[in-house]
């Protein structure tokens, strides 16, 4: 409260200027349900300011779990804004975080849920989640609708800050908060367990969630559909790798071929002058040949004379020998 009185708030206020409506639909005490829509991480920012109470919010558990400098201070701001760690696990965890919700409603005090679970990934309102519906009938607090318009502009997914204007330099519409008439479920008393009327209870919610923010409403849960288009973008930069690849190997065999009909080119080009170059040099290469050729017998000629002449003499030195031993 201190923050929102003192800083955030006058900040928010003076900065943005955002609109609130149907702030008498919130009680003075007790205990009470506020269930919006959820465009923004903004959302748990300008709601609680647009509010005069204190609000409790429950927010994903891993807002509570992050490592190093930045996780350590986001687990720190949202331990004090008294937002709530909400498993979305499901089995026990999940059951746990409600538990603690529904303590937070029982002892008096206003408790902010996003009944889709998640953002919203494109600005539609998709189907709520059961939590809300159970905690609304085992405690007997009133549901009170809220949308929250204009804040997926103030602080698109993925800006860390909120902002007065768009990349284009125009001024962006002031955040309104429209908060709705209290919705009652006591005729569901103590059937919190029935899946059917968990399920109806949570419909209702979300419609009346869906006459004061005017979103298009898609029946799927939202998280169902992030995970499509998360695999969806995984699909397209791995078809957009492999297009990348295919391009540049494209490019590649282009140059091949670029080089090879240069060099044939080339060729084809030098061709000429080479079958000339030959023609002009083969008188003088047979020439050359013929001179060795006559060199060759030559000396071969002479090899055997030389061969002829020892072995003239040799066979006459045993022709005296063999006189003598007669």
């Amino acid at each position: 409260m201190f923050l929102k009185r003192f800083v955030v708030g006058p900040l928010v206020n003076g900065v943005f200027r955002p609109e609130a409506e149907g702030l008498e639909n919130i009680p003075d005490r007790g205990g009470a349900i506020l269930a919006s829509n959820h465009l923004s991480f903004a959302d748990s920012v300008f709601l609680p300011v647009a509010v005069d109470r204190q609000v409790y919010f429950l927010a994903k558990s891993e807002y509570f779990t992050g490592q190093g400098l930045v996780g350590r201070a986001t687990a720190a701001f949202f331990k004090g804004i008294n937002q709530i760690p909400m498993d979305r696990s499901g089995g026990n965890k999940s059951a746990k975080s409600l538990s603690q919700a529904a303590q937070t409603l029982r002892d008096g005090k206003l408790l902010g849920i996003y009944p889709e679970g998640t953002r919203s990934p494109d600005g539609r309102l998709y189907r709520s989640k059961i939590g809300v519906a159970r905690l609304a009938i085992q405690t007997g607090v009133p549901v009170i609708p809220v949308a929250m318009v204009n804040t997926e502009k103030v602080q698109p997914k993925g800006s860390k800050l909120p902002r007065r204007t768009s990349r284009d330099g125009r001024r962006i519409a002031p955040v309104r908060t429209i908060i709705g008439e209290p919705l009652d479920f006591s005729r569901f008393a103590g059937r919190e367990a029935e899946h059917s009327v968990q399920r109806e209870v949570a419909d209702e919610i979300i419609r009346a969630i869906q006459e004061l923010s005017g979103q298009e409403y898609v029946d799927l849960y939202a998280s169902t559909v992030k995970n499509a288009m998360e695999k969806q973008r995984v699909a397209d930069a791995k078809a957009a790798v492999a297009e990348i690849l295919e391009n540049a190997k494209s490019r590649t065999q282009a140059s091949v071929d670029s080089a090879r009909a240069s060099v044939e080119t080339a060729r084809d080009r030098i061709q000429p002058g080479l079958d000339q170059a030959r023609e002009r040099i083969r008188p003088g290469l047979d020439r050359v040949e013929d001179k060795l050729h006559e060199a060759r017998m030559r000396v071969e000629d002479g090899v055997k004379k030389a061969q002829n002449r020892r072995t003239g003499s040799h066979g006459s030195a045993e022709d005296d020998a063999g006189s003598s031993k007669q």
